[in-house]
């Protein structure tokens, strides 16, 4: 049966197509849902692979799938009854009786005549044959109602033959290619295709493409009627989905049309190409037919994947992997497929361990099903890797291979879990203190698996080694490695077999140590028990003394700077109580001195800071000397007693007094420098007389000072502040706004010194904070005194008398007296070469007086003065260019750059030789001969500083011919003359004639001049 779809049109729309007019023998039955197991319905289609259909309950499968049964009328049921040969024989029997008893009754009608006779014999058979014919024509119909009732109350469809479907042709005598039998079949594969084929929200079940080739097969159904009955479906899911506006039938009945056109492909095979015109009849397009293809295949082949296990059966594998080639589902997405299958089997084992590793309540058995998991997935592993490397692998399943979790979307959110598998899996793996190859084999492999990087794995491991080091240090401790006679080979053992890091070890030893000697200072000391112990643990541990000594500085030095800033920071000052817990604690806690000493220092040093941040936030500068004071008291007060305390040096008056009356020591070096200075009274003030020594009564500690802290610029600025305080005196406050100065002895001095003491400040650097007030002071009244930059007599006894007071050495002044001068000249002579008042000969006379130009006179003045002198030498009209002057002596003399000079006069001479021409020209046009001579010798100067390529253009070659004729007639020298010719382009022979109009008196310009002498 063919069907005319050549109307049909191809939607716009994908699996959109349009409707076709159904043949009015296929009458679909509505599909069933699947309410309960006992339906039909589910009964059709139980099973994992199958479809049972049983026509003996109540209301046959069959009848379900092909319809009711159909019953046969008026003559059909005779037909039926008759086998083709007792038809054809009683039809001819009943022919014979026919024309026998017409051929009678003709006769007896007739009057015996026997023509009538065969006319009535002739009119009976006649009728009887078309009898015949009539019953003859209902046996199609009624072998289609035979194979109808057949096929719909057979126990199973899918057992149907194509025998029995011949049979039954040849049972009612005609052809399976008989119009009425043909459509029958068609309409039986349709149904049963439409009744294979599941609902848009099912899956496919795998079995139907082989069950739907069966049934065709039975039927004896050629693929081109049976390509058209695929196409009667399409039909049919398009009007199921035009009979809806659910959006969620319509996704159903597309996914449904997604199944027919996986299901019809895979029937038809190659031939579906041009039996199936999905592109032509629905616009479907190649990729949503690859898309129909792809995600069926794959939901087939996914059903098959839950076959497969952690054993990997190679049977099964063979069996999926031939799965996966009927169902067309390409290698790369097969083995996607299994990966992500594999990959599930290993987060079962996963997610089981991690419940147990999780759980509050665990079992004793717990850790061991952990490990039991971890190794399920290590075996599991090792089997895909193995198989991948089968020589049978082309055989197997795609995607066989080792299983990485990494790069998973969930991956980073679950790698914290990983980790603590992967840790509990080492640990377990350690447990006997030993590591080698064998064992780092599935470590690694569990890395890989898990997805973690490398960093990740070695810190879980590390961590792991360290906690099983110490497991077996805390084992050994008093054991073996007491008993071993080399501590150090002991430790290397362990470390080796473990295959840990001895440096981590080291760091180990000491993390050890260190909690030992926090546990023993405790109570604040230790003691000899305590010592002892410390001893034997770095001793065991092999601790280096340097380690040590860190340790008990951190540990013990947080302990004694406690008990120090107590005693600093006391309200009841330092008092005896103080000073004893002061030297228990320096005693007590087993530190070096070197390490008291720092940690005393720091305390004392933050100390000094606060006193100094206070110092330089105050309002002025007497609020500032004043918070400095206080930082020089306690430092006298506090400082030097509490350091005596510690050191354990004596603190008695008699001791401090010998100290603080002792000179002090002058290396003979700074003996010269300080006589040198020893007239400037501040500092001769620093050092105290007898009696102002008597009156101190303690010293002031020196070791202990700010030198690394503070900046030196910042160190000497307060110096200077104080300085100035010692100096000017505190001032107080009177009535009218004014204040007067209190008078201040010289214990400030002495105060000073110790100050400078505290900030670091060497006897040069304090020196030099001395010097520089004293310079100041003098400087400020000499800038006055030489405000208009003279020194006279009467001004330098003056400025004597100022140095004089400040104590300042007269090498010193004079060199200030002339900083000031010069300055001062500076300014006059830039304002003079401004108004062009000084030149080269001028600088030359500086020069002579010993001036230094470079600070008098800027660089840029001296270009200037520089490129005025080379404009005076091209502007000279002489025609001399010395090169030594213009390139050596006059920049050496300027001290500007012998090549910059070079280049200024180069730029000047280019500039100045087009000039020149153009001004002899125009000389010569106002007939000004001397002029004339002098623009021509000038240009002939700027040639010899850059010499001209190629002679000077001009538009009237006879105004050259002028300027030559009247240089010639000034006498000039040869080799002038002829650089003159070359440079105005004037020819030999064209020379020649000037020269001889010359000699004649002919010349043109001499002619005029005679002229103008006339008139």
């Amino acid at each position: 049966m063919e069907l005319a779809l050549a109307s049909a049109k191809p939607s716009p729309s994908p699996l959109l197509f349009a409707p076709l007019k159904p043949l009015p023998l296929l009458r679909f039955p509505p599909r069933r849902p699947r309410a309960s197991s006992s339906s039909v319905g589910a009964r059709l289609r139980a099973g994992r692979r199958g479809l049972r259909l049983l026509c003996r309950a109540a209301v046959g499968a069959g009848e379900e799938v092909f319809g009711p049964r159909r019953e046969l009328a008026g003559v059909q049921p005779l037909v039926e009854a008759l086998p083709p040969a007792a038809r054809t024989a009683a039809e001819l029997a009943v022919a014979a009786a026919a024309v026998a008893a017409g051929y009678g009754i003709g006769l007896r009608a007739g009057g015996g005549s026997r023509a009538v006779a065969v006319a009535g014999a002739a009119v009976l058979g006649a009728a009887s044959v078309a009898g015949a014919a009539a019953v003859n024509s209902v046996v199609p119909e009624v072998a289609a109602v035979g194979l109808h009732n057949y096929v719909a109350g057979c126990d199973d469809p899918t057992k149907l033959e194509s025998g029995e479907v011949e049979a039954l042709a040849t049972k009612y005598g005609v052809s399976t290619q008989d119009a009425a039998f043909k459509a029958e079949l068609c309409d039986l594969y349709a149904r049963f295709l439409y009744s294979v084929l599941p609902p848009g929200d099912e899956d496919l079940k795998g079995d139907e493409v082989q069950t739907i080739i069966k049934f065709k097969n039975a039927l004896g159904l050629d693929d081109v009627d049976a390509a058209n009955m695929h196409m009667e479906i399409g039909r049919r899911i398009y009007r199921e989905r035009l009979e809806t506006r659910d959006r969620d039938a319509d996704m159903e009945q597309r996914r449904a049309f997604q199944k027919l056109i996986y299901v019809s492909n895979l029937v038809f095979g190659d031939a579906s190409t041009f039996l199936l015109p999905w592109k032509r009849l629905f616009g479907v397009t190649d990729s949503q037919i690859d898309i129909a293809m792809r995600e069926n295949a794959k939901i087939l082949y996914a059903s098959q994947l839950k076959s497969i296990g952690r054993g990997l059966d190679i049977g099964t594998l063979i069996e999926v992997r031939r799965a996966q080639l009927a169902y067309k589902l390409s290698d790369e997405i097969a083995a996607e497929m299994f990966k992500e299958h594999a990959k599930k089997l290993v987060q079962e084992n996963i997610s089981s361990a991690l419940d147990i590793v999780k759980s509050r309540t665990k079992a004793a058995n717990s850790p061991t099903q952990v490990i039991e998991d971890v190794k399920s997935i290590l075996a599991f592993n090792s089997l895909l890797i193995t198989l991948s490397k089968h020589p049978d692998q082309d055989r197997f399943i795609r995607g066989l291979g080792p299983i990485s979790l990494g790069g998973e979307s969930d991956h980073d959110r679950r790698a914290d879990d990983l980790k603590l598998l992967y840790r509990a899996y080492a640990t377990e793996v350690l447990s006997d203190g030993h590591l080698d190859d064998e064992k780092l084999a599935p470590l690694n492999q569990l890395r890989n698996i898990f997805g973690l990087g490398k960093r990740e794995a070695e810190s879980i491991m590390s961590d792991v080694k360290a906690q099983v080091y110490r497991k077996r240090l805390a084992k050994s401790f008093n054991s073996e490695l007491a008993a071993a006679p080399s501590k150090a080979a002991f430790l290397q053992n362990i470390c080796e077999e473990l295959q840990f890091d001895p440096e981590l070890a080291s760091k180990m030893h000491e993390d050890i140590y260190r909690q030992k000697l926090q546990q023993f200072v405790a109570d604040g000391e230790l003691n000899k028990d305590e010592v002892e112990a410390l001893m034997a643990f770095q001793v065991r541990l092999c601790i280096p003394q340097e380690t040590v000594d860190a340790v008990h500085s951190e540990i013990c030095g947080k302990l004694f700077e406690k008990v120090v800033v107590e005693a600093i920071s006391s309200v009841d000052g330092y008092d005896t109580n103080r000073r004893q817990a002061v030297k228990k604690a320096a005693q007590g806690l087993n530190l070096k001195n070197e390490s008291v000493m720092a940690i005393f220092s720091k305390v004392v040093r933050k100390l000094f800071l606060n006193y100094i941040q206070r110092a330089k936030a105050a309002g002025n500068r007497i609020e500032t000397a004043k918070e400095l004071k206080k930082m020089i008291s306690f430092n006298t007060v506090v400082v030097s007693e509490l350091l005596a305390d510690i050191k354990g040096e004596p603190t008695t008056a008699e001791a401090q007094t010998s100290d603080a009356t002792s000179e002090p020591e002058v290396s003979e070096s700074e003996g010269d420098d300080e006589y040198e200075w020893e007239q400037l009274e501040t500092l001769r003030k620093t050092r105290p007389d007898k009696e102002l020594r008597e009156k101190l009564a303690k010293s002031s500690q020196k070791e202990i000072t700010l030198k690394d802290d503070i900046p030196l610029r910042d160190r000497a600025e307060l110096y200077e502040t104080y300085l100035v305080f010692c100096v000017t005196g505190e001032t107080t406050n009177v009535s009218f706004g004014t204040a007067i100065s209190t008078k201040k002895d010289n214990s400030e001095y002495l105060m000073l010194k110790q100050l400078g003491d505290i900030l670091g400040l060497t006897r040069k650097e304090a020196q030099n904070v001395h010097i520089k007030m004293a310079e100041k002071a003098f400087v400020q009244q000499a800038e006055v005194i030489l405000a208009d930059g003279k020194l006279t007599e009467a001004k330098a006894d003056q400025l004597a008398k100022i140095q004089k007071q400040v104590g300042l050495p007269t090498e010193y002044a004079q060199k200030i007296i002339k900083n000031i001068t010069t300055t001062k000249l500076s300014s006059a002579i830039e304002a003079s070469i401004s108004r062009g008042q000084i030149g080269i000969q001028q600088v030359r006379g500086l020069k002579e007086a010993n001036f230094q130009l470079d600070s008098l006179i800027a660089e840029p003045l001296r270009e200037n003065i520089y490129k005025k002198s080379v404009e005076e030498i091209f502007s000279s009209g002489t025609g001399e260019f010395d090169e030594e002057e213009v390139y050596v002596k006059i920049p050496a003399d300027l001290i500007i750059n012998a090549e910059k000079a070079k280049s200024i006069v180069q730029d000047i001479a280019k500039i100045r030789l087009d000039n020149a021409l153009v001004q002899a020209v125009a000389l010569l046009r106002q007939k000004k001969k001397d002029e004339v001579v002098a623009s021509l010798n000038d240009l002939l100067a700027c040639d010899a500083a850059v010499p001209a390529s190629k002679p000077l253009s001009w538009p009237t070659s006879g105004e050259l011919d002028d300027l030559y004729g009247i240089y010639m007639k000034s006498i000039p020298k040869p080799e002038k003359l002829s650089r003159l010719q070359y440079l105005l382009g004037i020819s030999d022979e064209k020379a020649g004639q000037i020269r001889d109009a010359a000699s004649a008196g002919t010349l043109s310009v001499a002619t005029e001049e005679e002229d103008e002498l006339v008139f």
